[in-house]
Formats: C-alpha cells, structure tokens, sequence
C-alpha cells in the first residue's frame, strides 16, 4: 500500500495549495465533450505514480482494444504532479487523467483545477465514498479508486490473540517484559503517534470531537475543544506519562515505534496499510485487525481515505477522459488493481472480491473503514494540521492542559482561516 495519502493529509495539507495563489477557471461539465472525429478523441493521457506504471500499461492495452482509443503513459510522483497542476492546465500540459488523494479532490476542483466527473452505475459507489469526491459546492470531481484506513498491527508472538479493547491493551502495559530500556516505569507494550493529528483524529472523534460540521463541509463550526476533544486528548495523555520520552519527538516517534514493533518489543501498533510490506520484509510474525474498542465502549473513529481518479479542467478529451475513468472504476479493473496492488477497491462489488481474498489486512482495513470518518476535503483542512499537532504536543507534554491547549488550536485555525480564505 502507498503512504501517500497519509503524507498528503498530514504533510503537505499543512501548505497552503499552489493553486490557491492562482486565478482559478471554472470547472467544466462532464457532458461537455471533444468533437468524437478529431484525433483528441481518439487519444487521452494517464499520469500515474511510478509504482502504478505496469498497471497503467495493462489497463491501457485493455481499454485501446475495448474503445480504439489511444492511451499515452506518463509516470512520475503522485503528489508533485497534483502541486504543479495548476501551472500544467494554464500551459495545456496537464494530463487528461490523473489519480488524487481525497483530501486533494475537492479543493482541487473548487479552485477550477479539476473538471467535474460523473459517477457512473459500474463505479458502485456507496455514500461514503461519494463524499469523499464530493466538494462543499455540491460537485463530485473524482471517481473513487481505493480506500485506506488506520489499523491495529499485532505481533503474534507475543500476543496471541488482537486486543478488541483498550482495556486489553492497559494490562499489556503492565506487564515487565515490555518495560523500556533506559527509563524506568515506561512501557512500549502499545505505541501510538499521538502526537500525529493523523493518527490520533480516531481516539478524539470516537470521543465525540469532529474538525468541521455539516460532514466536514463548515469550516465555521469547529469542533476540536469540545468535551469529546479534550476526553481524547487527556486519554492520549495518560499513555504518554507510560510511554518513553521519544514518542513526544514527533519527528522520530514513527521511526521509534516501527524499530520497536520490528524488533519484538512492542505487542500493538496503530499504523496504515503501507507498513505491511516493511513488517514483512522485516519477517515480523504480525496480525492485523481493527483497532480496539475505546473506554467509553465507542469504535476509533480514524480518518477515511484513499484516492480517486480525477480529470484536470484543461482536458480537450472531456469525453474520452470520463469514458476511461468509468472503465478505470469498473468491477472488472477495480479487481486487476486489486490484484496488482493490494489496494482495497472503491468499488463496492470489487471490494467483496478482495474481501473474499481473506488477506488479514485487506479485511481489516474494510472492517475499519466502515468506523472511518471521510476527512474533510475542503481547502480550509490545510489550516488545521499545524495547530493540531501543536495542540496535542502541547498536551501530552504537559505544557498545556487539554482544555486550553484545544481552545488555544481552535483559535489559531479560526485566524488562519480568516487569514487565508477571509472567513
């Protein structure tokens, strides 16, 4: 699985879009079309991410064969190629498909970046995942590909069953041989980047905290210093006082938890689909499930994400562009990505499928994203990760109390909002 969702949402969603500094044109329709005899309807370009690109190659000899439509392949980084995009549709470089995380799509395409997509019957969509192409304004830009969520690693040599509790996972904490070397009365029984709004949005929102109202589509109702929030924030914080004093170092807490899980001294991890192949490489005896049940009896309520496939609003092949995404989202490519990646389908028939696969991780990211949350796709979201962070850092760290480092992160989203978008 690709981390670049994740590093979307928690690292780059901390900059201001490029795109923003630009004059945006408007969005065009998906009815709008090229002339079907001139050679730009006979031809389309796909930019993927270099690690899609022997997919890319099968799918488009499939779909030539199927429509007599050329597809030309351009590969390179996912996320760079979405950060030029605006620059790329004023030159008319801009490919006529490409593939965005979600929390990309809607301010992409609210900035006249992204032309708008029709979700066709064969994509079976279902109302999540709609909404996670689907911006403020009303208008999907994207055509749902993958889902991602948060899970629970476990490793099944020191456990041998998955926590279903955090319960569970307090009494593992107070076990000896999970002690941590060097600092007395710390336990790496369980690890966390809490510090990571990413990671810890699931214990605050399981709590009752949420970023944006109306689902993630009001920036003017924020909801990250209610009794929810601070319930989280204080739970986060009794682990923390357990924890070695690197898992406040947001910078090297991920490297720490990932060593100590390799290394068989850590029973349970929360982490994304893309460690799998690095616990496998690294021959960990690990499981994977869902995360466990919080105290109040709730579900962790983590971020739901993914990517989608998307149409910049440059195309000359509006057309023949919505016409391949709809191949693309098909049951039958949603199962040969699938099969090729690893990556759970959108498509909700293709997702049985891989479900049917009875691979651990597959099944619990389902499983998973079900509980998951759609992460706002507004352009307001990017003035929320840096505040966030704070906030939690704050927190944990005991510098400030959970109640007025929230209130404090609130305030700070509400100026930058105002600051960035006048609100």
């Amino acid at each position: 699985m690709s981390s670049k969702f994740m590093k979307s949402a928690a690292v780059l969603g901390t900059a201001t879009l490029a795109s923003l500094l630009l004059v945006a044109c408007g969005s065009k329709p998906a009815e709008k079309a090229a002339d079907a005899g001139s050679s730009e309807g006979k031809e389309i370009t796909l930019y993927v991410e270099d690690q899609y690109k022997a997919f890319a190659e099968t799918v488009a000899k499939a779909y030539e064969k199927e429509s007599g439509t050329k597809v030309n392949i351009k590969s390179g980084d996912q996320l760079g190629g979405l950060d030029k995009l605006s620059l790329d549709n004023q030159s008319g470089q801009a490919a006529d498909v490409m593939m965005a995380p979600y929390d990309r799509v809607g301010s992409l395409g609210t900035d006249g970046q992204l032309s708008e997509v029709k979700l066709s019957d064969g994509a079976k969509t279902d109302d999540k995942t709609k909404s996670l192409v689907t911006a403020a304004d009303g208008k999907v830009y994207g055509a749902p590909a993958v889902i991602e969520s948060l899970v629970m690693y476990y490793n099944k040599d020191l456990v041998k069953d998955a926590p279903k509790t955090f319960a569970e996972l307090e009494e593992l904490a107070k076990d000896s041989k999970y002690a941590f070397a060097g600092e007395d009365g710390k336990t790496s029984a369980f690890l966390a980047d809490w510090t990571n709004f990413y990671y810890a949005y699931g214990l605050l929102a399981g709590n009752g905290a949420y970023v944006f109202g109306d689902n993630g589509k009001n920036p003017k109702d924020i909801g990250l210093a209610n009794e929810g929030a601070i319930a989280g924030i204080n739970y986060a914080k009794s682990w923390y006082e357990k924890w070695p004093k690197g898992m406040q170092d947001g910078t090297a807490a991920g490297n720490l938890i990932q060593t100590q899980f390799q290394e068989g001294k850590t029973a349970a991890i929360i982490d994304g689909p893309w460690k799998a192949k690095a616990f496998k490489d690294a021959k960990v005896n690990y499981g994977v499930a869902t995360i466990p049940t919080l105290p109040n009896g709730k579900d962790y309520a983590a971020f739901g994400g993914g990517k989608a496939w998307i149409i910049p609003s440059s195309t000359k092949n509006l057309e023949g562009a919505q016409k391949f995404v709809d191949f693309l989202v098909s049951t039958e490519q949603q199962k040969a990505f699938y099969d090729a990646t690893n990556e759970i389908p959108a498509n909700t028939e293709a997702r049985s499928y891989a479900e049917g696969k009875n691979d651990e991780l597959t099944t619990a990211v389902i499983k998973q994203f079900k509980n998951a949350q759609p992460m706002p796709n507004i352009s307001q979201m990017s003035a929320v990760w840096d505040p966030a962070k704070t906030m939690l850092f704050d927190a944990v760290s005991g510098k400030k109390d959970a109640k007025t480092a929230a209130n404090d992160a609130v305030t700070l989203i509400k100026e930058t909002i105002k600051q960035k978008f006048g609100e």
